[in-house]
């Protein structure tokens, strides 16, 4: 029934005509139910301000934007969601521009005049995009922002941000500015009903509308899959004048048939990530409105009650003030009155409070209320979040900081957050758990649980202990032909955490659904993925989700394909630590007869994650036994769980639940279904029940089963493991003593003898030390009369027998006399062969010259600045990569190594400039993660880390050359990786096992450098000529980057201070400089290796993952932009990127050379001398 017309909002007070109350035909009579709004809008006839006309036959003054305002309100008491024509007039016949086909397509910029004001800025131009999203800037490359939560790197309106696409003609998309009459008024009418005080009296003077009619999701189609007919409408309308600027969206009834989409880099694991609906600054010129946003609605219930809800009192359309002349730090939803979509007339409530709103976080959210099945409601506690209790301090707000988006409960407290100043740990560390610590980020902060407490941060609980569960369940059921529906009966589970069981009990599920739900263990499954007991690098369910998250399950059986949708939303922890969740199940199952027993096998589940969702499905099957008798059946299960996480934090993109027992069973007598999980035990050596001396490191074996392997430097003698002496072994230098230390050695030259206790040389070497570049620069040395160059070794124990070149390096000789392009001595540069390179430079005083095959200068190539044509044999690069900008850098034969995920990709370079158009797969490794990558210049062998693996491999770049696997076991997460070419030694880190360890090429020699004072290993490199190794820890409570020696003594830390997530690490042979890029701060910084001279290259990276440098430059892998970029040494410039075809992370990346760096002569602290 139609509820009675009333009038519209009141007009101006200006204004002294007021508009006769309207009445509108009753349905049947020229209206029908439904579509008052549309209809009466057709019956508009507008006139000049002051004019009188008539609207539905009664006559009406004062301008249109009152008749449409009264519109609204007869509208309003229909209750009826908008109709799909009810958009704002559109299409080629209103002049509007059409978006070409395609998947990630933009808009030319059109030109706005004037200028509205949009979050605190002019928007001279607006673009419209593909993926439902329109910006004041031309839009990046889909892959970074379209799959990523607010905030954006740029500025957004989003009515729908998701991955669609229009290609094939699937949709069109219309866009225009206008200020036509009819579009101001109805505009005008919408934000006057949502904003009844402060805009009473708006007019706007112009509009720009942007429409996305019957557009699709991203689709990979194949022979057995055809485009879906799912497809959305939407709207999106900008209003202004000189003053204010208002946004609203629209979303006539039935316009959204898909809510989320699949993220291209896993669509084939099933993963729906669900649409972004709101605003985001993006990254502007002031540095206090960076990373501000405000979500309307990002979780599936939310996004369905688009088109059922409303801040204007019209369902699906959403009015927002979004500029002004005057300060306005937020966005400002409308106020207006909102129906439900039954439009019961006692369900009006407002949506936004200025009296109640907390202005200290990062972001706002006003995110819808679920609908009527899986609503989140908290009778016992107000608008306040059970989750709270016992767990948040008491009178502090739910919502965190942390959180991209938050239900709004009726009657709750609605959160909006100003951009005036970032939240930080200072103000608000009590949000957290008391048994979490906080986290400053640069857009907000983010909680973490302490040792010995697992969840998400917000919600903690104590590791092993006893967790309960209490819940309702809900159900409407077609269990073979008969109808079933229950309410509100009990569920009850009890889950020991130390030993991953969860028992779950229903009680009051009436015959037959409650026997014919036996076959359903994912009810209580959830309880098992949520407690499981968590090895090493993993985390179960409750560590990723807390105590509030959203599940969705789709079981068809089969072979009748019956489909059941089961919905399970956690409500949070009560005040003894319960977890109150609410199951609804709807949907047909097969009938079971009386006396069926049901018996499932045990099972592994594979979960894959995102930064707000959790996805599996799997293949079930399930025995029918009766007696002696047994029947094998199935199901299909699709899982998806939402949740609000930390954007911070680090997920793996998968992990694996084993469940090694599943009991169902229908106690008749009780009415009770219950259903038991145990979930495969922890073996003893990922829990710390094995046997294992100190000595010896325990090695998980099949099931339970684990070795104990004596660690480096210890031997099993059949009582145990005891220390090897390894000077019996005679690994020092004969010049040297050796210290025998357990576990280790080392080896120290004696008095009157200079070098690590490998090698001993006698006399007085002197030690490198930064010099000014006049007097020791790449390409010529100055060097003590009474000092004596330090060859070093190509292997322990061993030397390289060296060319007239190479020993020319090590040893280099006096200015000769006669005629010399130079006035200092000149180390010549060598080709990998150890040959004169035909081209040899000079490079402090710029002077280059060519040279014969004996190293003599040919006559009349001397060029003083610039590159002589000289013409060489082969074309390999330059030995010395010449900062200064009058010196070519070298042209040919130097590329990188980049790791992206299942594939090492091969990248030339020209110079230092990227050769994209070369670039190719170099080797394909399916099944991997490859992270960490690395050269040996010697063998010309790659290696690398597999976290998915968790291997070290290798692989030769000759021709048809195969991996090879040198380390299988002790691994879990093996990510940075360091190869040293003179020791011929691999160094890496372990993030899951928080060690760094050694190793000879070849795997063998395997020995723990560091096994404490690490959280979060990472990045790793080494210099092979010092002798020094360094890594990153990115410990978000102390972040770090340490030093010592290859052999792991001398250990300390370099840099501590203004670090926040140190990515990268790479140490340039050439410059002696150890750099890093922050994905924290967003800074490329370099130092010296003793952590002084410290320097900012770059401070405004997006996020980088791993970092190399060649000659002037620095390359790095990007994870906003998915790809490598080149960054210039001395202006911190970029220069050039490299996006490849595939859509993935990138990982590490290192430099190949054509000869092997480093090598060049020691020299020791004496005081240079000018020759």
């Amino acid at each position: 029934m139609a509820a009675r017309p009333r009038s519209g909002p009141a007009p101006p007070a200006a204004r002294p005509v007021r508009p006769r109350r309207l009445r509108f035909p009753p349905p049947g009579r020229g209206c029908p139910v439904g579509s008052a709004l549309r209809c009466s809008l057709a019956r508009l006839r507008f006139a000049p301000s002051g004019a009188v006309g008539a609207v539905g036959g009664v006559p009406w003054a004062g301008g249109g934007m009152r008749a449409v305002a009264a519109v609204l309100a007869a509208a309003l008491a229909v209750g009826a969601a908008l109709p799909r024509p009810g958009l704002l007039p559109h299409g080629p016949a209103r002049g509007d521009a059409r978006l070409r086909s395609g998947d990630d397509e933009s808009s030319p910029g059109v030109p706005l005049r004037p200028a509205p004001r949009l979050y605190g800025r002019a928007a001279r131009r607006l673009y419209v995009g593909t993926n439902g999203v329109i910006s004041t800037q031309d839009f990046p490359r889909e892959t970074q922002y379209v799959d990523d939560d607010f905030p954006t790197d740029f500025p957004v309106i989003a009515p729908f941000l998701a991955d669609l696409d229009t290609s094939g003609d699937r949709g069109n998309i219309y866009y225009r500015q206008d200020n036509s009459p009819d579009v101001l008024d109805q505009a005008a009418g919408y934000i006057q009903a949502g904003f009844p005080r402060t805009a009473s009296s708006f007019v706007p003077t112009n509009a720009f509308i942007a429409t996305w009619e019957d557009v699709g999701a991203y689709q990979e189609l194949s022979q057995d899959t055809g485009p879906s007919r799912k497809l959305n409408t939407f709207q999106a309308a900008m209003a202004y004048n000189n003053e204010d600027t208002y946004v609203i969206f629209f979303y006539p009834e039935g316009s959204l048939q898909f809510l989320g989409t699949r993220p291209k880099e896993s669509y084939n694991v099933q993963l729906e990530l669900p649409a972004r609906v709101g605003f985001s600054w993006g990254d502007g010129d002031d540095p206090k409105r960076d990373g501000l946003f405000h979500s309307l609605a990002s979780s599936e219930p939310a996004l369905r009650n688009l088109e059922r809800e409303s801040n204007t009192g019209v369902p699906g359309v959403w009015v927002f003030h979004v500029g002004s002349v005057a300060p306005l730090e937020h966005v400002e939803p409308g106020a207006g009155p909102v129906r439900h979509a039954s439009g019961s007339a006692d369900y009006t409530r407002t949506l936004y409070s200025r009296a109640n709103h907390y202005s200290h976080a990062d972001h706002a959210s006003t995110e819808l209320p679920a609908q009527h099945g899986s609503e989140t409601t908290h009778p016992d506690h107000g608008p306040r979040s059970p989750a709270l209790q016992g767990i948040v301090p008491k009178g502090l707000p739910a919502s965190l900081g942390q959180e991209r988006s938050r239900r709004l409960h009726p009657d709750g407290d609605v959160f909006t957050y100003s951009a005036a100043s970032r939240e930080t740990c200072a103000q608000h560390h009590e949000r957290c758990s008391p048994h979490a610590f906080c986290t400053d980020y640069a857009t907000g902060i983010c909680c973490h649980c302490r040792a010995t407490y697992y969840g998400n941060g917000r919600q903690c609980l104590p590791e092993g202990a006893v967790h309960r569960l209490n819940g309702k369940v809900s159900g409407s059921l077609m269990v073979g032909q008969a109808s079933i529906r229950f309410q509100d009966v009990d569920l009850h589970a009890y889950i020991v955490g130390s030993d991953g069981r969860a028992y779950t009990a229903i009680s009051g599920v009436p015959q037959p659904a409650a026997r014919a739900l036996l076959p359903l263990l994912p009810i209580g499954g959830l309880f098992a993925w949520l407690f499981a007991p968590e090895e090493p690098g993993s985390e179960n369910g409750f560590s990723i989700t807390g105590a509030e998250f959203t599940q969705n399950l789709e079981v068809t059986f089969y072979p009748g394909e019956e489909t059941v949708h089961i919905t399970q939303t956690a409500e949070g922890l009560g005040a003894d630590n319960y977890l109150s969740l609410k199951t609804r199940i709807q949907g047909q199952v097969p009938f079971l007869p009386e006396n069926i027993a049901v018996h499932i096998a045990p099972y592994k589940e594979l979960y894959h994650y995102s930064s707000s969702a959790v996805t599996s499905s799997a293949q079930r099957e399930y025995v029918l036994m009766a007696g002696t008798a047994n029947r094998t059946l199935s199901y299909r299960l699709r899982q998806n769980i939402t949740f609000s996480g930390c954007p911070h934090t680090r997920l793996l993109a998968r992990q694996r639940l084993s469940v090694a027992r599943a009991f169902t069973l229908y106690d008749s007598q009780e009415h009770v279904l219950r259903y038991a999980l145990a979930n495969s035990p922890v073996n003893p050596c990922h829990d710390s029940t094995h046997t294992c001396e100190a000595t010896a490191r325990c090695q998980p074996g099949t099931g339970m089963e684990y070795t104990c392997e004596c660690a480096a430097g210890y031997r099993r003698d059949g009582r145990g493991c005891r220390d090897v002496d390894e000077c019996a072994e005679n690994l020092c230098h004969p010049a040297a003593v050796c210290y025998n230390t357990p576990g280790s050695f080392s080896c120290r030259c004696h008095p009157g003898y200079e070098g690590d206790g490998f090698q001993c040389m006698q006399g007085k070497a002197v030690q490198l030390t930064p010099i000014p570049p006049a007097l020791s620069t790449p390409g010529s040395f100055s060097c003590p009369h009474s000092a004596v160059a330090l060859a070093v070794p190509a292997s322990e124990g061993s030397t390289q027998r060296l060319t007239p070149c190479q020993h020319e390096q090590l040893y280099p000789r006096e200015v000769p006399p006669g005629p010399s392009p130079v006035s200092n001595g000149h180390v010549p540069q060598c080709d990998e062969e150890g040959r004169y390179r035909p081209l040899q430079c000079h490079s402090s005083t710029g002077h280059c010259w060519c040279v014969d095959a004996a190293g003599q200068e040919i006559a009349g190539t001397r060029t003083p600045g610039s590159t002589p044509p000289c013409l060489p044999s082969v074309a390999p690069p330059s030995i010395w990569p010449s900062p200064r900008p009058d010196v070519s850098p070298p042209a040919t034969g130097t590329f990188l190594l980049y790791a992206q995920g299942q594939q090492i990709g091969y990248l030339p370079l020209n110079g230092t400039r990227l050769q994209k158009e070369a670039a190719k797969t170099l080797l394909s490794l399916h099944g991997s993660i490859v992270v960490g990558i690395d050269y040996d210049c010697r063998e010309k062998t790659i290696y690398w880390t597999d976290v998915a693996g968790r291997t070290i491999s290798r692989a030769s770049l000759e021709p048809g050359a195969e991996p090879e696997t040198i380390i299988n076991s002790g691994l879990i997460s093996p990510e940075g990786l360091a190869v040293d070419h003179l020791r011929r030694a691999v160094f890496w880190t372990d993030s899951g096992l928080d060690k760094i360890e050694r190793a000879r090429l070849d795997g063998a020699e395997r020995r723990v450098l560091f096994d404490t004072d690490l959280v979060n290993p990472r990045a790793i490199a080494v210099d092979p000529v010092r002798g020094n190794l360094y890594w990153t820890d990115w410990n978000r409570e102390a972040p770090k980057i340490e030093t010592s020696t290859v052999n792991g003594a001398n250990r300390r830390v370099l840099v501590n201070k203004d670090i926040g997530l140190p990515n990268g690490l790479t140490f340039n042979p050439f410059s002696k400089l150890l750099c890093w890029a922050d994905a924290g701060t967003k800074y490329l910084e370099c130092t010296f290796p003793d952590g002084t001279g410290r320097r900012v290259i770059q401070n405004n990276l997006n996020y980088p993952f791993s970092i190399t440098s060649y000659a002037d430059h620095f390359y790095h892998t990007d994870w906003r932009r998915d790809g490598v970029i080149a960054i210039d040494k001395e202006t911190g410039s970029f220069t050039d990127e490299y996006l490849p075809e595939q859509r993935s992370h990138l990982y590490g990346i290192t430099a190949v050379y054509p000869y092997c760096p480093g090598g060049k002569t020691h020299h020791k602290t004496h005081p240079p001398l000018i020759v």
